[in-house]
């Protein structure tokens, strides 16, 4: 039983813990970013190298490396987003009277960058490690990369949870693309589909021969149970904001510590159209 719990509790660990630290370096000043996003991308560059050399790494910690570098890779795709370096040519709000696929597209169009950027690296992920042994740094993206996408649809259609703190205030107008309704169509079928897949990954967990094998599946599989686990959060009354208020409460020390500099304009003034979302919903 350890040869599963420990991996599963590993990729907890690393899940919390770099969500956490994300939402810590979004919410500082933004004159933060630039060097924040210099240390990720050397970091980036180490993990790609990293995937191509440890492909053909068939032990328990290259398993281990390669999970923690596609997490790593995705973290940097997460800051680069919400600190606003790679996002979209939309950067407004959407207006109240667009509705369907003028409404699909413009929201689209807030991460266009980002997502031309997802796909990128995701490509170049699998082609490093093309034909080679190791496949779970590729696996790791390729579930981070699905349900992230999945999670947007579902925001974009109507959940009942929105966390508008988690958004810095430079892109707190996204929030007007996204609606509270109590269900979608989509989310019970990701759902079933999803848990599916969590089930059968976890068989071959079980199944696998070898600690290669066992620990990178049980990473995978606990991963993807995560996945499912945030979009219940999304529906569910819960509030999923307390795992990570000590990020947020910490980012915020920090800001006010920030050597007597003060924000620029556009992280202390609120859109006009995020004042009256709460009366007039997208």
């Amino acid at each position: 039983m350890t040869d599963y719990i420990l991996p599963f509790g590993f990729a907890l660990l690393t899940w919390w813990l770099s969500t956490g630290v994300i939402l810590y370096l979004n919410h500082l000043p933004r004159d933060t970013y630039r060097w924040s996003m210099l240390v990720a991308s050397f970091i980036l560059a180490a993990c790609l190298y990293g995937l191509h050399t440890g492909s053909s790494n068939t032990t328990e910690m290259g398993a281990l490396l390669a999970f923690s570098q596609a997490l790593l890779v995705w973290a940097w795709l997460e800051m680069s987003y919400f600190m606003g370096f790679v996002t979209g040519p939309c950067k407004l709000a959407c207006p109240p009277d667009i509705t369907g696929w003028a409404r699909f597209r413009l929201a689209l169009k807030t991460s266009l960058h980002h997502e031309a950027a997802v796909v990128a690296l995701g490509v170049s992920i699998i082609l490093l490690t093309w034909d080679a042994p190791n496949q779970f740094g590729t696996w790791t993206f390729v579930t981070l990369w699905s349900m992230r996408w999945s999670a947007k649809l579902n925001l974009f259609l109507g959940v009942p949870n929105v966390n508008e703190d988690w958004f810095p205030a430079h892109l707190r107008f996204l929030t007007t693309y996204m609606r509270r309704r109590s269900m979608n169509l989509l989310f019970p079928v990701v759902i079933t589909a999803s848990t599916m897949l969590v089930t059968w990954l976890f068989l071959l967990a079980v199944m696998a021969s070898g600690d290669f094998n066992r620990t990178g599946f049980t990473l995978v599989a606990s991963l993807m149970a995560l996945a499912v686990l945030e979009h219940w959060f999304l529906v569910l009354p819960l509030h999923d904001t307390a795992l990570w208020n000590w990020a947020l409460r910490l980012a915020g020390r920090t800001a006010t510590e920030h050597a007597g500099r003060s924000p620029s304009p556009s992280c202390r003034r609120r859109p006009a159209v995020w004042r009256r979302r709460s009366s007039n919903p997208a």
